[in-house]
């Protein structure tokens, strides 16, 4: 049997290789979508990445006759220990062949990792913060994968749970067939709470009218999501993260913002046309010619996916959704969109499951992160 050894990341050329092993492993699935390497690289400098400033990360990859078959990080939130005494080592960017002898060996350093921190408990599939991806696939392994999501073999969870690892946190996934015509009761219901309320859709001329509202968005998705269990608030820093990876990507059509009239933010949505084909043409590269392959989803799609929604407390049981679903209706219509995919959502989370009620969705994919106490 030959050996498996496993090697810290230290240099430039290793954090390549950490980066592209699953494009290597995955290059045959047709439901692998990469990650932009430059913002894989991006996660692990400081100068990039605000998490790295409250926590501690490392990055492994396992051989087997001198050639990468897995990788694995683990990370400390010492900002989650100290805001919610939440203890644990996080383990993320878990990938390996097919092989119980690779897997035992990446999540035995992450063990030993934690054991050398004094931490009693590790849980992952996930990244630093709750804004990362998180999640192993443990159904729709034969269904596309989306930019925000993680992909994995069902050979994976088969693994980590011979580990003895079990269920902790667990998210579901919808999707929807955009209907050709808006259900009457969202057209009413929704022009009886845009008048009740006095509450409109803000019209934006171009994207540049819709940076002032990034960080009330995020503020807005604090106090939305503030109750769920290890929900951690976001940080300055981290708006200015997100802002910066993502809004280049964003097309002021996929932005629903909601105001009263003191125009306040008190709901948004935030949609995107598909970008995971565009993703696997460009094979992780903007240039030379990545660029390309998302001007034409942008421009072409039959297919959008949600990526993050709001709404403020006071107005979460007063049908605000609907103002926004019909706005959503009526823009996806003009873009030809027939297919809309949730961004993955607790399981627990039963307030935003019940606004895709009226979509007949379909749940398509479930992911998981397991823990073990040590």
């Amino acid at each position: 049997m030959s050996k498996i050894s496993i090697i810290e990341v230290k240099t430039q050329n290793d954090l390549k290789n950490f980066i592209k092993f699953p494009m290597e492993l995955y290059k045959n699935n047709e439901n692998y979508v990469p990650s932009l390497i430059n913002d894989e690289k991006n996660i692990w400098n400081p100068a990039e990445n605000p998490a790295l400033s409250y926590s501690e990360a490392k990055q492994f990859l396992a051989l087997k006759n001198e050639k990468i078959v897995g990788r694995i990080a683990v990370m400390i939130n010492h900002k989650e220990e100290k805001e919610l005494g939440i203890k644990k080592v996080r383990f993320g960017w878990f990938d390996f062949i097919d092989d119980f002898e690779v897997s035992k060996a990446l999540i035995n350093k992450a063990i030993e990792f934690a054991q050398e921190k004094n931490i009693g408990k590790i849980e992952g599939p996930m990244g630093f913060t709750n804004l990362d991806k998180a999640g192993m696939l443990t159904m729709g392994f034969d269904k596309l994968a989306t930019m925000i999501g993680l992909y994995n073999y069902d050979y994976y969870p088969k693994h980590i749970e011979k580990l003895g690892f079990v269920k902790e946190k667990e998210w579901v996934e919808f999707e929807m067939n955009f209907p050709t015509i808006l259900p009457e009761k969202v057209e009413k219901f929704s022009n009886l709470i845009a008048q009740k309320y006095k509450l409109r859709v803000i019209d934006f001329k171009n994207k540049k009218e819709i940076l002032p509202l990034v960080e009330p968005m995020f503020k807005l998705l604090d106090q939305t999501y503030n109750t769920l269990s290890t929900y951690t608030p976001i940080s300055d820093e981290q708006i200015k993260t997100y802002r910066e990876k993502y809004f280049p990507f964003i097309d002021k059509n996929y932005v629903i913002c909601v105001e009263d009239e003191n125009h306040e933010l008190v709901a948004f949505a935030i949609t995107m046309p598909s970008y995971s084909r565009a993703l696997q043409k460009s094979k992780g590269k903007l240039w030379p010619f990545g660029w390309w392959h998302f001007l034409q989803a942008g421009k072409k799609n039959d297919r959008a996916n949600f990526y993050l929604i709001g709404i403020h407390p006071e107005y979460q049981r007063r049908g605000v959704t609907a103002i926004i679903f019909k706005e959503i209706f009526v823009r996806f219509n003009k873009m030809g969109i027939k297919f809309a995919e949730t961004n993955p959502e607790l399981e627990e989370n039963k307030s935003v499951q019940v606004l895709w009620q009226d979509y007949n969705p379909v749940n398509h994919k479930r992911r998981r992160t397991y823990s073990k106490e040590i």
